[in-house]
């Protein structure tokens, strides 16, 4: 089990381990955009980590690949439909606003 905090507005909500992170931001009432099925082709669920990175799963290359096609990619920067909470740390993420519903 791992807290996922969700800002802006401090959501926060247990998850089970391998849990993919967009399922859960959507399960706890965040709104995060996903126009491609979670297949990493779209970008629109970019996020940025700002706490627990080590709590996801690894980037694959796929990921990696898409995140090197997005304006504004930072160190802290995920696509939520390819990360996976691991269940071994508090995951804080933060939405972006553009993206954001």
């Amino acid at each position: 089990m791992s807290t996922l905090t969700i800002n802006p507005g401090a959501i926060s909500a247990d998850v089970a381990a391998g849990t993919n992170l967009l399922q859960a931001i959507l399960a706890a009432g965040g709104k995060l955009v996903s126009k491609c099925g979670g297949d990493a082709k779209c970008g629109a669920c970019h996020v940025f980590v700002t706490e627990g990175r080590k709590g996801l799963s690894k980037m694959t290359p796929v990921e990696n690949a898409k995140l090197d096609t997005i304006i504004g990619v930072g160190s802290k920067s995920r696509l939520a439909c390819q990360a996976s909470l691991l269940g071994t740390e508090a995951v804080t993420v933060e939405l972006l606003g553009a993206l954001s519903g």
